[in-house]
């Protein structure tokens, strides 16, 4: 595996690098890093992909965007345009978790030309939200998109080597047997322990659930995400992440296109890609054949 920078968008991006072929682009989220697909670039290699995970604007080693934007249209522009500079063509496709998935629904809908297929994990469309906006459990699940606001929260996550992340990944993984959440909690605290860096990763929350236009006709992410990708499409997403249920996601698969399909993957949570690793692989694999 091979660690590269590119500067693409105007941000310098380190990424990690495995294989030749088309582009398979991999997209982390927060509070993540790239090594979240380390299980799955190499079998991606081996499949005759060009595997790229890069770290997201403001995540170290990734430089800090200069105006300080963690808007999710450039988060979508950011992928776009590393396919441009990567050397992407038609046959690229496009993996993405968490606010990486944001990216990735909004990067294949908005450039259809550049991606072939899309994976997306555990972000469901933004117009699914709603089935579940007053659910308690849900708004409890939710409570670090609340706390982030708080300019405070640059000042509580890090105290305890970022307790608070510890205990966000315990809030949102399942219950795999054996899964040990330490190397990706720690990989995910390198990346944000610069207070620049923490201030971006908070500024994902900020930026994009600002309390002011949040659930009304002026919230921009919803704006920029409501079109859905024209693209064969595989969604994945644990059965105790409970964002979706298996309502939600057999209607999520009706509104994608032709070829697309969807899975809950049983007893695992919000991190698929490392909680059960195997499995994950072998859906994605099937499904860029397919």
């Amino acid at each position: 595996m091979r660690q590269k920078r590119v500067t693409a968008n105007g941000i310098d991006f380190a990424y990690l690098e495995e294989g030749e072929g088309p582009l398979a682009l991999l997209l982390h989220g927060f509070p993540e890093a790239p090594s979240m697909y380390r299980h799955l670039m190499p079998v991606l290699a081996e499949a005759g992909y060009r595997a790229v995970a890069p770290s997201m604007r403001g995540f170290a080693p990734t430089q800090v965007p200069p105006d300080g934007s963690m808007r999710v249209a450039d988060l979508i522009a950011d992928a776009n345009s590393l396919h441009e500079v990567l050397g992407g063509d038609a046959n690229a496709v496009i993996v993405g978790h968490d606010w990486g998935g944001f990216a990735t629904w909004g990067a294949a809908a908005h450039a259809p030309e550049r991606w072939s297929k899309v994976v997306v994990a555990d972000v469901p469309p933004v117009r699914f939200y709603e089935r579940k906006a007053t659910d308690p459990v849900q708004i409890h699940k939710n409570s670090h998109f609340y706390f982030f606001q708080m300019g405070i929260a640059d000042q509580i996550v890090p105290v305890n080597d970022f307790a608070y992340l510890d205990w966000l990944w315990q809030h949102w993984s399942g219950s795999v047997p054996g899964f040990d959440s330490t190397p990706d909690r720690q990989a995910g605290k390198d990346s944000l322990r610069a207070p620049a860096n923490l201030h971006s990763g908070l500024g994902l929350y900020r930026d994009n659930f600002h309390p002011a236009t949040f659930g009304t006709d002026q919230w921009e992410m919803g704006a920029v995400l409501a079109s859905l990708p024209t693209q064969p499409t595989l969604y994945l997403h644990g059965s105790e992440d409970p964002v979706v249920d298996e309502a939600i996601l057999a209607d999520i698969v009706d509104a994608l296109p032709a070829g697309s399909d969807g899975v809950l993957l049983e007893g695992v949570g919000h991190f698929p890609f490392v909680e059960k690793p195997a499995e994950v692989n072998e859906r994605i694999l099937k499904f860029l054949a397919a």
